[in-house]
């Protein structure tokens, strides 16, 4: 798991994004299209064409980092939306990480009374 400092924003890029790209290149796109700056410490999600494929890129104040995960099956769940933007949270990029739809977490138990 990538570590989330608790004040860091997670964006994703709605669309797709070809996958072939490195840092440079995300960062370009992370700037011009999400018009968000890459080396602000915020990470940035960009999923390819077949939706098994991420990458993520941060700036961690010393360098760039480029996270990439491919999924052996199934799909990462991305929002509809053809352009833009979405912001996350760090429990649901855990959970977009492991393939596990982020959009509408239950919680399996809760209390029914105190004490």
């Amino acid at each position: 798991m990538i570590p989330v400092p608790s004040n860091t924003r997670v964006w994703l890029a709605a669309g797709v994004t070809d996958m072939r790209r490195g840092f440079n290149t995300l960062a370009a796109q992370a700037e011009q299209v999400l018009a968000e700056d890459p080396y602000s410490g915020h990470m940035f999600v960009f999923r390819g064409r077949r939706g098994d494929l991420l990458k993520i890129i941060w700036w961690d104040a010393q360098g760039a980092c480029l996270f990439s995960k491919r999924l052996e099956r199934g799909r990462f769940v991305w929002p509809a939306a053809k352009d833009g933007k979405v912001s996350l949270g760090p429990s649901q990029l855990s959970m977009l990480l492991e393939g596990i739809d982020w959009r509408m977490p239950q919680k399996t138990w809760r209390p029914l009374q105190a004490g």
